[in-house]
């Protein structure tokens, strides 16, 4: 209730005049009552249902583009008041994790907690560690760890308004979570702590010193010593919401986190604005700010801007969504390291002790480590588990060696930059005296596959292992014969193995992994059982008849073309062809498909998308439907101009592995919208030789 309270009363502010209504959606099959399906397909965000707690109770979405690799990063991406998480899609961080690879999450706030759906920024039981909304958007980031490879170094916030406010709680509550934010047009953390106080933060500002503004944080998490996440400001210079003296407010808060001084070490124009550059003493940006000269209240983007390498514009311009002629999003992204234009790995070497020594007691462990960029941090490693961590030169910890066992300890260090590159140094050895005798064995259980599975192709081995003074080694064994020694994942105590399952029998086979601590006591854990299915591809269609090879299918709106992918005699192709004047058409071809283990979908097609004017688009999508429409490939043409494939194009191996074994529906899709003109805007897409199966049995064709 206290969340209804500020929300009503800002309904002027941060709310009505703030942001607007979502913009709508394109209507699917032209009906108007399929509209919201197609909006959660363009979009392409899935709701996660069950994350944690969620004592804030919030609603989690997710943007998980196909193909993705491991260790990933993430961004969580939070929307302003009024606004949905599909709506703040339309910033572009959905489009552009498709082209770079991360994951996206999108908080969203509920009107049970807030009348004007805004974040509550301002509420002490929302703000603070491990309460309220920001306890849940922590638990939304776990959630995502617990089911995807992230990358735990490389995890960012970003949001709009109440929603920049609440990157600045983010940032400052969770900075061992968050390695950078983004703020757009947001207020300082702390800087309200009631109704009274948020309005006074919104407009003209709260001045504070620098020390106060950095005792705020710091107090946010007293007990913490690590490294707090690099800032991105973004603020218009017209603004009458949010005034923008709190970009100045937000610099002077986080450059005196970071223990730097508030002269900007860059101060360029970068298309067209002021963009300021705060640096470290190694020259590190850490915090950043871009002043949108005459920008009113919102998050900039430029839908006319092509994310480098792709043909997908920078957002949709709609409320509060402003088309400024920068695309903050992929600068943001840049910032971040996302960009993957940083391929240079850090040097790192350990300096102390030194190899082959015999140590006892306190032992001081160093290391020097370098990058083109920046080192981001350093990691210490005792036995392959972590045991310290160092934020900034110069790198070391202390190792009380007297809990270690007597005997021989391996010592590692690894170094990261912004952009996620690693290296480890070289291993040193070490040996304890004065240590404890160790008689305990490992604990270790076998979590992947899962007892009962079918599997094909390359499937991940994984298994958690933990042991009181470090596991040394994790080997996976398959029906009883060891297969190879697992890698330490990036989430603690996890092991991981790729397991070729073409060298083996259909049938069933045991799975084990053996856990073992640096003085040979070892564990085994419980067997799993699992079928391997040396199957080829479970469904395949080339429209090789006078209809479809499969029943199952609808092509009411599509139509059997002679083209052929194949070149064979008789066989055909579908073709699903869409126009529009002054209004959006689109046309579905579907299929029904059950699902095997690690599923992937390749298939061949043409297109040629055609727009009659610069309000224009036109699409193409393959979408698979589990009761939740979601997009799996796409091409989108927006403008004026056109996209064409005038040879057959084959899309491979793409990933449904998150549709493992369920009954879907396929579909590919065509859409076009023209509401300006006259002239006809068109999408058409020949689809041919479709094949689904599991991981490995798609054979290029």
């Amino acid at each position: 209730m206290h969340g209804q309270r500020f929300g009503r009363l800002c309904c002027g502010l941060l709310a009505l005049t703030v942001l607007g209504c979502d913009p709508l959606g394109m209507p699917v099959e032209g009906s108007s009552g399929e509209a919201p399906a197609f909006a959660e397909v363009q979009s392409g965000l899935t709701q996660v249902t069950s994350f944690g707690t969620n004592p804030g109770n919030l609603r989690m979405w997710t943007h998980v583009p196909a193909s993705m690799p491991a260790n990933a990063p993430l961004v969580v991406a939070m929307h302003g008041c009024t606004q949905t998480a599909a709506a703040y899609a339309n910033t572009g961080w959905s489009a552009l994790a498709g082209s770079l690879k991360f994951y996206v999450v999108y908080p969203e706030q509920v009107s049970g907690n807030n009348s004007t759906s805004c974040f509550n920024w301002f509420e002490p039981g929302d703000t603070a560690r491990g309460q309220g909304e920001a306890l849940s958007i922590k638990q939304m980031v776990d959630q995502m760890k617990a089911t995807y490879s992230i990358d735990p170094s490389r995890v960012f916030v970003t949001g709009l308004s109440a929603g920049g406010a609440m990157t600045h709680v983010m940032a400052a509550t969770y900075p061992d979570v968050f390695s950078g934010a983004a703020v757009m047009a947001g207020i300082p953390y702390g800087c309200a702590t009631s109704m009274t106080g948020g309005f006074s933060c919104m407009s003209p500002g709260v001045d504070k010193t620098p020390t106060a503004w950095r005792d705020l944080v710091r107090g946010a998490f007293p007990t913490y010593t690590g490294a707090y996440p690099r800032i991105s400001i973004w603020h218009g210079t017209s603004d009458f919401t949010v005034k923008n003296t709190n970009l100045t407010e937000g610099v002077e808060q986080w450059t005196a986190v970071h223990g730097i001084d508030l002269t900007e070490d860059v101060n360029e124009t970068v298309a067209g604005y002021p963009h300021k550059v705060y640096k470290d003493a190694a020259g590190r940006a850490l915090v950043e700010t871009y002043s949108l000269t005459g920008m009113g209240h919102g998050t900039p983007i430029d839908p006319a801007f092509n994310f480098p390498g792709t043909t997908v514009a920078c957002g949709t311009a709609g409320a509060y969504v402003l088309d400024t002629d920068i695309c903050s999003t992929w600068y943001v992204a840049k910032f971040f390291g996302l960009d993957n234009t940083d391929s240079v790995a850090p040097t790192v070497s350990l300096t102390a002790p030194g190899n082959g020594s015999t140590v006892s007691g306190a032992v001081q462990v160093t290391a020097t480590a370098a990058d083109n960029v920046g080192v981001s941090r350093v990691e210490f490693f005792i036995d392959n588990a972590l045991a310290g961590t160092d934020p900034a030169a110069p790198y070391a910890f202390t190792w009380n060696s007297a809990t270690a066992a007597n005997g021989i300890h391996a010592l590692v260090a690894r170094a990261y930059d912004a952009a996620g590159n690693t290296a480890t140094s070289s291993t040193v050895t070490v040996t304890v005296t004065g240590g404890t005798s160790d008689t305990t064995a490992p604990t270790v259980s076998f979590t992947a596959p899962t007892a009962g599975a079918t599997v094909s192709g390359a499937v991940t081995l994984a298994a958690n292992a933990t042991d009181d003074r470090g596991v040394t080694k994790v080997e996976f064994l398959v029906d009883g014969a060891v297969v190879g020694q697992g890698a330490a994942a990036a989430q603690a105590g996890r092991f991981e193995l790729s397991w070729d399952t073409t060298a083996y029998a259909t049938g069933t086979h045991t799975l084990q992994a053996r856990a073992y601590d640096a003085a040979g006591n070892s564990a085994v854990s419980a067997s799993v059982l699992v079928t391997v299915a040396r199957t080829s591809a479970s469904f395949t269609e080339g429209f090789s008849a006078n209809g479809p090879d499969n029943a199952g299918w609808s092509l009411t709106t599509w139509a059997l073309d002679a083209s052929d992918q194949t070149g064979s005699t008789g066989s055909k192709s579908i073709l699903g062809a869409a126009t529009a004047a002054f209004n959006t058409v689109t046309r579905t071809a579907s299929v029904s498909v059950a699902l095997t283990a690690n599923p992937r979908l390749t298939y061949w097609r043409k297109l040629d998308l055609s727009c009659a004017n610069t309000t224009a688009s036109a699409a193409f999508r393959v979408i698979v439907n589990d009761g939740v429409d979601t997009v799996v490939d796409s091409a989108v043409k927006s403008g004026l101009g056109t996209l064409t494939e005038a040879n057959w194009t084959q899309r491979a191996d793409l990933d449904l592995s998150a549709f493992a074994n369920k009954n879907v529906v396929i579909k590919f899709v065509v859409t076009v919208t023209d509401t300006s003109t006259s002239n006809l805007s068109r999408s058409k897409a020949w689809v041919d030789s479709i094949r689904v199966g599991p991981q490995g049995t798609l054979s290029p064709r």
